[in-house]
Order: C-alpha cells, then sequence, then structure tokens
C-alpha cells in the first residue's frame, strides 16, 4: 500500500506571519503556501530548483504596493521577493528562496490603446502574443518577437530586454517602452517618465532616482568603455544607454529594463508599437554545411534583410520528427542528391510592397548566381510570401527550443551557454573554436539563433543527473566565458544573467561593478527584491547566486534509474513551458487557460509527480513493485478497510499525494500534451499510474466505478433504453445522481437502439467473412463500435454504414467489445490491460480476415494504438482500426467524383485527440469532402471541455463551463449550426448540453453529399 507522505511545513513562520498580515490588510489577489504551489514555480526553463516560502499573485498595483510596504516593517526583514511572469526564464532568474510575486495570473490586462499616437499600455502580466491580437486591428504590432511569445509576458521581457527575430531593425524591448510604473521594495511608486514629478525624499524611488543618474553623468567614460558596440547585450543595469548623449536627458526607464526584477515590481509599461508591415517575404537558403551558413550570414545582412536566422540539421532533423513538421514541409523541401545541413531563414519586411519585391529580387538574383557558381555552400533556395506559411516557418523554428530537449537517451541539450552573443563578423570563427571546446568533450549539440545579430543558441547535450556531468557543465561556462571575451562578446546576449550572475564582477571590473552595485542599494537597500541576481547592494555581505547552484538533476538523481526510466514522460519536462500558451484554439493545455494555475499544466503535473516519485524513494518504498502488486494481487478485506479508514482519515491528515492528485483531477485526459508539447510530456499516461497508486491507500468515489463499468452496464440498459430515459429525465432522480454519485447531464440512450437501427446488415460471421476472396474481402468494411457513439448516439454509426452501402461496401457491424479507455483514464490499470488483452485478441482474430476495421469516434480508435500499446507492449498484435476519414481517403477513386459544388460550405470542429496525434487529420477531411463536391472549412478550436466523462462530473462542471467558453462558444455563436460538423462524440454531447443543437458527424454530411 501507498505510504503516507508527510506534507512539506517548512515555510519560515515569518513568512507565514506575513502573508495572514498581508491577507488582513486588504490584499485582493491569491495566497498561496502549499507545497504543491511551490513546487510549481520552484522551476522555470533553466536547469536550476529553487524552492519559493510561498506564491502570492497580485490583482493591480495597489497590492504589490502593499507588499512592499508590509515588508518593512522590522520583522519581516529578511523577506525577499522574485516578480515571476510566465516563467520561461532559461537562467533561474525568477527563481528564489524567499516569496514569488507571480504577476501572469490576475495583471494581464490591456489598459489603454492610442491609435493615433501608435502606443499601448498594459499591465505586465499580459503575454506577448495576447498584447498584438489586441494591437493587430489597429494596424500594429509588438515587434520584439521571442520564440515564446505565446507564453513569455510583457514584465518579462522588460526584466531580460527581450530582443528576438528581427532586432536589427526593430530593437530591443527598451527600445520600445515609452515608460513604466514600478514598485519598490518600500511601496513607493515611480512612473518612470516622471508624468506625476519625482518621489519624495525619502522614498526608494526618489533615492534610486537621484544616485542611478549621479553614477551614469559621473562614470560615462568608463561606462562607454565597457559596455560593448553590440546590437544585443544585457549587462543587467543598462547605464550606458540610460543617458541620452544627444539630449543629455537621462531616462531611469532603460535602467530597469533588463534589472531581471532585482530593482523593483514592474506593474504597467507604456509600450510604442510598430505599423504591421504591408509586405512581407521570407527566402529559406539551403546549405550544404551549417559553417557555410554561418559564414553566409554577414552577405545576407549586408543585403538589408530585417533578419536573418539560423537552423542547423540537428535541429531540422528534430523538427522533422515532430507535429510541426506537417505544417512546414512543403516550405523546405529537400534538394535531390544534397544534404541539407543548415538554412538561413532570410525576411524582408516593409510598408513599401514594391521596395521589398526589389530587395527579394536582388537577393535571389545573387543566390541564382551563387548556386550556378558552386559558391558559399549554398544548395538551394525557396521563396515565400504567404503570411500564413510564413508564420508556420517562424512557429517550427520557435519550437526548436523546446525540440532540443526531446533527443534521445538521458543526455539532454541544456540552458547554460546558450545566448553568446559577439560581432556578426567574428561568429563563424567564434563557432568554430566553440564547437572544437564541445567536440574535445565528446559533447552532442543543436544549433540555431539570429546570425544578423551574432547571437547563437548552442546546448550540449548533458545528464545533470550524473554528478561528474553537471561538473562538466561548470567546467564548460567558465571556458565559454573566456571563448565569448576573445571575440568581443558576451556569454549573456539576450537570455538574461540569472544564475551566471557570477560572471558580472570579472566583466566589468571592480570600478565598474562597484557602481552597479551602488545603483543596487539605492534602489534596494536591504536586498530584497531577487536576491542575488545581477549584483548585491554596496555595503552588503550578500552573495551572488552561482552557476553551481542547486539543480533540477540534483533531485532527480536521488530517484532510482530504473524508476527515471520507467516515468519518463514525466521526468524529462525541460520546463519549456509551452503548455503555457496564451491561444484558446490551442488544445494544450485546456485546464491551465482556465485556473491560470501552473500546478494544472503539463509542466507542473510533471513536476509534482518527480516530486512524489523523489519522496517515496527518500522513503524506501520501491515504487515499481508497490505498482506490480496493485495490478496482480487481490484486492482482501483488511486492505479495503484501510483504504476506507485512511478516506475518512483524509479530511484532517496531510499527505503530499493530496496534492498530486488535486493537480491531476483536473486533467482532462485530452492527450495534447502527448504531441503538442516537444518533450512529449504524457500527463494521461503518468496520471493514469498515479491513480492506480493513490487509490492502493485511499477508496474511490463512487463516480469513478461507474465510469470504469459503463461499458459493461451500457448493454443491458440498452434492452430497454425508453425506461432508462425515463429514469434519467426525473428530476429527482438527476438531484440523486449528483448529490450521492457525483455526477450531472447524463445523455439518454439512443432510440431506436443501434441494433434496431441496422437489422437489414449482414450479421457478423467470422467464417463467412474469411471464406470469401480477396476481392469481396476489399468490397467489405468491418464497424468497430465504441460505448459511446453505438449506445447514445447510434444515428452516427448507421448513416456511416449507409454511406458504406451508397459508396459499393458492404457494412458488417462488429460485435460490441468494450475499449477501457475510461478505466486508463481514472487509473483502473487492472481492469484496463484485462479488457485490453481480451479486446485486442478479438480484433487481431478479424483482423487476420482482411477486412478493413473503422470506428467512427477518433479518440476511442486512437486508444488501441496509444493506450493498447502503453499497456499491452508486444501483446496488443498488429491489427489496426482506422478512423472514419483513413478509411475513406485512399479509396476515393474508387468512389468516383461528385459533380458540381456545394454552394455552402460546412465547418469541421475536429476532436483535440484526433488534431494532435493525426495532424493531417482536418486536411484529410477537407480533401475527402472536396472530392464529393462539397466544401469543408477547418475551424481552429482547443477542447470542447466535456472530454469523455470529465465534463460529467459535478466537481469538474464549472471548469468544463469555462473551457468550453475559451474557443468552442465563440466558434460556434458565428457559424450556422447545422452545417457545423465534429468528429468526437464528447464534443458533439458538450454542443448539445451548451447549445441545446444535435451536431452532426463527417460521415452524415457525406450521406448528404452522396
Amino acid at each position: 500500500m501507498l505510504p503516507r507522505l508527510h506534507s512539506q511545513s517548512d515555510v519560515d513562520p515569518v513568512v507565514l506571519s506575513f502573508l495572514e498580515e498581508l491577507k488582513a490588510s486588504g490584499f485582493s489577489g491569491d495566497i498561496e503556501s502549499q507545497y504543491s504551489s511551490r513546487l510549481a514555480v520552484a522551476t522555470d526553463n533553466s536547469v536550476y530548483q529553487q524552492l519559493p516560502q510561498a506564491v502570492v499573485h497580485p490583482k493591480s498595483t495597489q497590492d504589490v504596493v502593499l507588499i512592499g510596504k508590509l515588508s518593512t516593517k522590522s520583522n519581516y526583514e529578511r523577506i525577499t521577493f522574485s516578480p515571476r511572469g510566465g516563467g520561461t526564464g532559461t537562467n533561474g532568474q525568477s527563481l528564489t528562496k524567499g516569496i514569488v510575486v507571480d504577476l501572469s495570473r490576475h495583471m494581464n490586462k490591456v489598459l489603454e490603446i492610442n491609435e493615433d499616437e501608435g502606443w499601448v499600455r498594459v499591465q505586465t502580466g499580459v503575454v506577448k502574443d495576447q498584447l498584438n491580437d489586441a494591437v493587430r486591428p489597429y494596424g500594429y504590432f509588438f515587434s520584439p518577437d521571442l520564440s515564446t511569445s505565446n507564453r513569455a509576458t510583457l514584465g518579462g521581457m522588460v526584466n531580460t530586454d527581450a530582443s528576438g527575430q528581427g532586432s536589427l531593425k526593430y530593437g530591443k524591448t527598451s527600445d520600445h517602452v515609452l515608460s513604466l510604473q514600478a514598485v519598490f521594495a518600500d511601496g513607493s511608486v515611480l512612473e518612470s517618465d516622471l508624468s506625476k514629478g519625482l518621489p519624495e525624499e525619502g522614498e526608494y524611488a526618489h533615492q534610486a532616482y537621484k544616485v542611478t543618474e549621479q553614477v551614469c553623468r559621473e562614470k560615462r567614460e568608463q561606462i562607454n568603455a565597457k559596455f560593448p558596440p553590440l546590437n544585443r547585450f544585457l549587462t543587467g543595469y543598462d547605464l550606458k544607454n540610460a543617458l541620452d548623449e544627444e539630449t543629455d536627458q537621462f531616462n531611469l526607464t532603460r535602467v530597469l529594463c533588463g534589472a531581471e526584477g532585482s530593482l523593483a515590481f514592474i506593474t504597467e509599461a507604456k509600450l510604442n508599437l510598430t505599423p504591421i508591415p504591408k509586405a512581407r517575404t521570407l527566402v529559406n537558403v539551403k546549405y550544404d554545411s551549417f559553417d557555410s551558413a554561418l559564414r553566409n550570414a554577414p552577405f545576407m545582412v549586408e543585403a538589408e534583410a530585417l533578419s536573418v536566422e539560423t537552423v542547423d540539421s540537428k535541429v531540422l532533423n528534430l523538427a522533422k520528427e515532430d507535429i510541426v513538421w506537417h505544417t512546414v514541409s512543403d516550405l523546405l523541401t529537400d534538394v535531390p542528391g544534397k544534404d541539407m545541413q543548415g538554412i538561413n531563414m532570410v525576411e524582408y519586411a516593409g510598408q513599401d510592397e514594391q521596395e521589398v519585391a526589389q530587395q527579394v529580387a536582388a537577393l535571389t538574383a545573387r543566390l541564382d548566381e551563387m548556386l550556378e557558381q558552386g559558391e558559399a555552400g549554398i544548395i538551394g533556395y525557396q521563396v515565400c510570401d504567404d503570411l500564413a506559411s510564413i508564420g508556420r516557418i517562424y512557429n517550427m523554428r520557435k519550437k526548436a527550443v523546446g525540440l532540443l530537449g526531446a533527443a534521445k537517451g538521458r543526455a539532454k541539450p541544456v540552458a547554460f551557454a546558450e545566448d553568446t552573443c559577439v560581432p556578426p563578423e567574428n561568429l563563424a570563427d567564434f563557432i568554430v573554436e566553440f564547437r572544437e571546446l564541445l567536440d574535445a568533450k565528446q559533447l552532442n549539440y543543436g544549433m540555431f539563433g539570429h546570425v544578423d545579430a551574432g547571437v547563437l543558441h548552442v546546448r550540449p547535450a548533458l545528464d545533470l543527473c550524473d554528478p561528474q556531468q553537471e561538473a562538466l557543465m561548470h567546467e564548460v561556462s567558465d571556458e565559454v566565458v573566456k571563448l565569448v571575451a576573445k571575440y568581443g562578446g558576451l556569454m549573456w546576449g539576450e537570455h538574461g544573467k540569472g544564475y551566471r550572475s557570477q560572471y558580472g564582477p570579472e566583466f566589468f571590473g571592480e570600478e565598474l561593478f562597484t557602481e552597479l552595485r551602488r545603483v543596487k542599494a539605492a534602489f534596494d537597500p536591504h536586498n530584497k527584491m531577487n536576491p542575488g541576481k545581477i549584483c548585491t547592494p554596496l555595503d552588503s555581505n550578500a552573495e551572488l547566486v552561482k552557476v553551481t547552484d542547486t539543480k533540477r538533476g540534483f533531485y532527480d538523481r536521488q530517484i532510482d534509474v530504473k524508476v527515471r526510466d520507467s516515468f519518463k514522460q514525466a521526468m524529462e519536462c525541460n520546463g519549456n513551458g509551452l503548455c503555457f500558451n496564451y491561444d484558446t484554439s490551442s488544445p494544450m493545455c485546456p485546464s491551465m487557460k482556465v485556473t491560470a494555475d501552473r500546478r494544472h499544466s503539463p509542466k507542473g503535473r510533471a513536476g509534482l509527480v518527480r516530486e512524489w516519485l523523489r519522496q517515496l524513494t527518500e522513503q524506501g518504498v520501491d515504487i515499481l513493485d508497490l505498482e506490480k502488486q496493485t495490478l496482480e494481487n487481490t484486492t482482501s478485506i483488511k486492505t479495503m478497510i484501510d483504504r476506507v479508514r485512511n478516506t475518512l482519515n483524509k479530511r484532517h491528515e496531510d499527505d503530499f499525494s493530496h496534492e498530486v492528485y488535486e493537480a491531476m483531477n483536473g486533467c482532462l485526459a485530452c492527450k495534447a500534451c502527448a504531441s503538442q508539447c516537444p518533450i512529449k510530456v504524457d500527463v494521461p499516461s503518468f496520471r493514469s499510474r498515479f491513480l492506480n497508486i493513490y487509490y492502493s491507500r485511499y477508496q474511490r468515489p463512487m463516480k469513478d466505478y461507474l465510469v470504469a463499468n459503463i461499458e459493461t452496464m451500457l448493454p443491458t440498459m440498452a434492452k430497454a433504453p425508453k425506461l432508462v430515459n425515463g429514469a434519467l429525465k426525473q428530476k429527482w432522480v438527476q438531484n440523486l445522481t449528483a448529490s450521492t454519485v457525483g455526477y450531472v447531464d447524463a445523455p439518454l440512450l439512443s432510440v431506436p437502439t443501434l441494433e434496431q437501427r441496422l437489422t437489414e446488415l449482414k450479421t457478423f460471421d467470422l467464417q463467412y467473412l474469411a471464406s470469401l476472396s480477396r476481392e469481396d474481402k476489399q468490397n467489405h468494411v468491418v464497424i468497430v463500435q465504441d460505448p459511446f457513439t453505438s449506445y447514445y448516439d447510434a444515428e452516427v454509426v448507421e448513416d456511416f454504414a449507409k454511406l458504406a452501402l451508397k459508396l459499393g461496401k458492404t457494412p458488417v457491424l462488429l460485435p460490441f467489445k468494450p475499449n477501457g479507455k475510461a478505466q486508463h483514464i481514472k487509473g483502473f490499470l487492472k481492469q484496463f490491460a484485462k479488457n485490453a488483452s481480451n479486446t485486442a485478441a478479438f480484433l487481431q482474430q478479424v483482423a487476420d480476415i482482411e477486412i478493413p476495421l473503422v470506428g467512427v469516434d477518433p479518440a476511442l480508435v486512437l486508444c488501441y494504438r496509444d493506450e493498447y500499446q502503453e499497456v499491452l507492449g508486444d501483446k496488443r498484435g498488429d491489427f489496426q482500426v482506422l478512423t472514419a476519414h483513413e478509411w475513406l481517403l485512399p479509396r476515393l477513386a474508387e468512389f468516383g467524383t461528385q459533380s458540381g459544388q456545394e454552394q455552402q460550405p460546412w465547418y469541421l470542429f475536429a476532436h483535440c485527440t484526433e488534431k494532435t496525434k493525426m495532424p493531417n487529420s482536418e486536411k484529410e477531411w477537407g480533401a475527402i469532402f472536396a472530392h464529393f463536391g462539397g466544401q469543408l472549412n477547418t475551424v481552429p478550436v482547443g477542447c470542447c471541455g466535456m472530454a469523455g466523462t470529465f465534463g460529467h462530473e459535478v466537481d469538474k462542471l464549472q471548469m468544463s463551463k469555462d473551457i468550453y467558453g475559451l474557443s468552442w462558444k465563440p466558434s460556434l455563436q458565428d457559424l450556422p449550426k447545422e452545417r457545423c460538423l465534429i468528429t468526437g462524440y464528447s464534443c458533439r454531447s458538450q454542443v448539445k448540453r451548451f447549445e441545446g443543437v444535435k451536431m452532426k458527424h463527417p460521415v452524415q454530411a457525406l450521406l448528404q453529399l452522396v
């Protein structure tokens, strides 16, 4: 039985007192000190792990002021803070031992858009893509373009002075900040443009302004001599640009940009906007080597391109193995007879379409000459001026950051020297030496970056669970610092310092670093703001954080290696945070989107399971043996009694497993993470294993047994469907079911039943079917039933059978066999394995007669490929059940084309599991409709919020409604519902529940077309 894991109660009593007083003082945001919430922000996109004391989520600037003012009390002197946004930093910038102040959950509003003057005012929890969505209708965009733009917040961009693609023309974040609202550690507030005047004397804000201006003026010579003349440099405090030498004006905004939250909280920002280019063209130049791509970059820059992005063959090959490649394969085709080892993506953009066209023509003409003469290693190029296609290519490039982390084996590409910056003319030579350094240490690595700015992302593959490999990381880090100095560059080109702050004193020298410390002391004399980052206050004994500080690998190596390998879907999460994607039409991750709670994300859940495994190992538990026991042993009476007792004690007994359960309970098991996450963090997989083990100690709720046994009950219920439906319609039955079982909105059984609808179909007879000729077999189709469509939406199965008949095929209905997906979702793994084994054996027997097997519900069909393979392995067999579109598409030539075209289009809402596991499905449905004279438009939506039985559970009802409201409800509002088609049963059920409309499956529309 699973042991009880005592929750970590190591929060400083002074912090708990502070949090209580904060709440009593009128703080309107959320305050979280439970272990799971702290763990969720103990990591970012770096290799480091630092557990904070608590997490607070302010709702307003006044909340942040309260935090500062309260912390000035003498009894709270040791309390420290770190502001946090999207948590996408690669160097641990937001990690802290103190209190995390997360502005992303609530302070994420676009406050004001000035179309005439081209600026916007935002709260700093706004996500970059969210801002661009808001200003796009006005013809503007916020130009610094990050690979993490769909989850990085403006506060994070300001704090790291983020730049990204196109920075040669568009500049860095600081080039677009007009003013900032900063809250200091004492609660004083400063508008950096001084629109409200200087703060009062005695406040930190007043002292900070005066001292910083003094340093910038008095140390001008030293500052100009030390700060490198690079497009991208991140020193921490930008003293160079804080003083405009032309106007002699001092601008504190520049110092706050890039300060990594070590000076003040940034709560609002006024930003200038850039007009959206009227013309954009991307030229993708292909090379025979990565070195050729790098050495050709200066030529591209001279051609006055907006940006030149580079990707090496390792990253390209990883992309080819990922779902993202389906979107760009036609835009980056291989060159026949040539090996593409690198590409440069050269973009031209501007307001003058003719000028852009001329620039592109000049470049392609020169490329043609180079190709003809075999110069520069160029093997080909493709021109792309379609905006959607350009977006797809950049999405592939953006995802490359995460894809590197998906490398096979225990050694994973690690971010620690990944944003080196040297003058572009030195880049190729620098990389040669960089490669020699890594090759000498026998390290694998991938490379990509912004060659126009001399910034390259290099991530050596290391296994940081191995202490020797961790020591090697420190060694390489030190050597890279020396190498960039040799080539006139910086270790930190665009991703901030964070734990690399230790290199600051050596880079700046004692005199100038002392002045930086003087600035820090003026802003934050008691070292409360993100202590240890950038620098420490003058006259302070506090230390800087170090590259050698505690990493995730330190905790992970405490877990037995066999357990790590077994739970790799959780263990391999590298914190890239793509699961925090702002886009509501993205299927990953619906629970995170509506809760804004990092625990309810693949990253959060993976981190909790890692810690759960570590704590079990610490207690001497053989986790794999415990799991084996749950799958093999029969539950004894004593065990059942123990479970009931433990469940009764649950209300007044701490157990970390409960915190893990809470996060897992919010997962919809939609499987989007299993393919959308670049690391393939598969939450439903390890969630089912966790639930299976968790319920070895605690009693399951009654609703779980209902869900797990629904497939056994349905055939019996379908013998008297009107009687069952009559009971389910009774209000008292509905109330009783909700209060006792925790189940609402139970669907009604199909009347007539499927059996009554398909009386004319030939009865399934395996021997007869096996005796058919090969030609006759190919003219048959075996319909594989799933429990939900067959019993709750039988008309779909009936219409598919009718469609098959119309197309000249003979449909045969396979006897119903339990699929078991619901059991897997709820963690009934023993029962699921038994069902899967029996059903797989039966389906293999049918498949052996070589008649196509087809199911109409994609989630259930895909369960045979995914969960069955997971639990059965080699014992699964090699049978294949096709979805309806997989069966139709290769047979279109047999069916003949439809003359004429329908005037009205159909609209496809695809099931999230289907479109993430089968990325071409929507396109293929479109091709099928086009063949039969129909037009099918894909509607981009995320999860509908039903996800099997999730939406029927009382404790999930509000979340289900909220998720439905994200993308499904607004998308359906603008479309004729009678023309909307939905592939998933659960999605049709959700729409029927909230809209009162019964929607069609695509096969039903095809039946009308044929």
